[in-house]
């Protein structure tokens, strides 16, 4: 007999854990409900029960809901999580996101919404090799548009991409705006529908919202299979291939210019290739101190049992410049000394927009 998943639900509301029991008695795996009312009997749980599913609301007595998603990331990292919560503050949402969760979704649009929410949960229940956007594995953001617009439904679909978020605007079943990036319209749904991974969520609507897109949905969704297609079948004439690498080219410079930053430099693994720079001609050193600053963070951190390195900054009297680790390569973006705002936030969404 296959083995049932095992969900653990969090929250110091009685009434609420008694109403998820019910909600979640209806999905289709018939995974194992296991509740607690405290952050340290959560705990005390996940370290004597193999549970695949953490769902866990924010405002809790003691410790709170981010104090135990820190605590459960360093953990049980391998845990699948979920807030959910009645706080509406972007606040919470980001700095849930920053922690690692899977999904971050209100309470009201549970409950309005509960359809498409067991459906994310049996995503999160599934198969870990899976690809798609997390809450929905094994969808691409093709289907999840194509979805929401058969359903006639009227919703706004929020699309996290590390720093980056998108928006799309859907009205009765018609796709009516999206913004990424500083895009916004056609030009910005056709910079996201290429994002092949991400976290989905389902905000309440807005009806009112200008629109900006009038074509068809299908007419945009094959506008854009069409070009992913022959981004993932490029043509091999010299012509071409230069062509496309120098407005790829043009297209980092440009982004550069619009963020402020000086330079970017993607830096490989030792032996995994030459250093990508754009900005600056110092490329190799630069490459050697970025790695070295990432040894010397990474080794600190796992003395100390600081969690994941998020990035290394420097400063002199020229310039500054901050490191941020992505898999096995590491990106070194130079600002100005005279840019002192958010300059890591900045950073990674200048990194996940180079890298997208």
């Amino acid at each position: 007999m296959e083995k049932r998943h095992k969900i653990l639900i969090l929250d110091d509301d009685a009434d609420w854990l008694a109403l998820c029991r019910d909600l979640f008695a209806e999905l289709p795996s018939q995974p194992e409900i296991l509740t607690a009312n405290t952050a340290k009997r959560a705990l005390a749980l996940l370290e004597t029960e193999s549970i695949r599913l953490l769902i866990s609301d924010l405002k809790m007595p003691r410790i709170d809901g981010l104090q135990m998603l820190a605590i459960v990331r360093r953990r049980f990292p391998e845990l699948r999580t979920i807030v959910l919560s009645g706080l509406e503050d972007e606040e919470f949402r980001s700095r849930a996101y920053a922690l690692g969760v899977d999904l971050f979704w209100l309470k009201t649009e549970m409950q309005r919404n509960s359809k498409l929410f067991n459906e994310c949960l049996e995503s999160l229940l599934g198969r870990d090799n899976e690809p798609g956007f997390r809450g929905l594995q094994s969808k691409s953001l093709m289907d999840i548009i194509q979805m929401e617009c058969l359903s006639r439904s009227s919703a706004v679909l929020r699309i996290t991409r590390g720093p980056l978020v998108a928006k799309l605007w859907i009205v009765d079943g018609e796709l009516i705006d999206a913004e990424v990036d500083g895009a916004r319209g056609e030009a910005a749904f056709a910079r996201l529908i290429g994002w092949k991974s991400g976290t989905f969520e389902n905000l309440p609507a807005e009806p009112n919202r200008e629109r900006t897109i009038h074509k068809p949905v299908n007419a945009l969704l094959l506008e854009s299979a069409q070009t992913l297609d022959e981004t993932a079948n490029p043509s091999t004439e010299p012509a071409d291939i230069e062509s496309a690498s120098h407005r790829k080219t043009m297209w980092k410079l440009s982004q550069l210019t619009r963020e402020g930053a000086e330079f970017v430099i993607v830096v490989p693994a030792e032996g995994q290739g030459e250093p990508e720079a754009l900005g600056t001609q110092h490329s190799a050193a630069l490459a050697q101190w970025t790695r070295r600053a990432a040894e010397i963070a990474r080794r600190l951190g796992d003395r100390i049992e600081a969690g994941p390195l998020s990035h290394v900054a420097g400063q002199n009297l020229e310039r500054q410049v901050l490191m941020l680790p992505r898999g096995d390569r590491a990106f070194l973006v130079g600002w100005p000394t005279d840019i002192t705002e958010n300059v890591p936030e900045k950073s990674r969404k200048l990194v996940a927009s180079w890298d997208s």
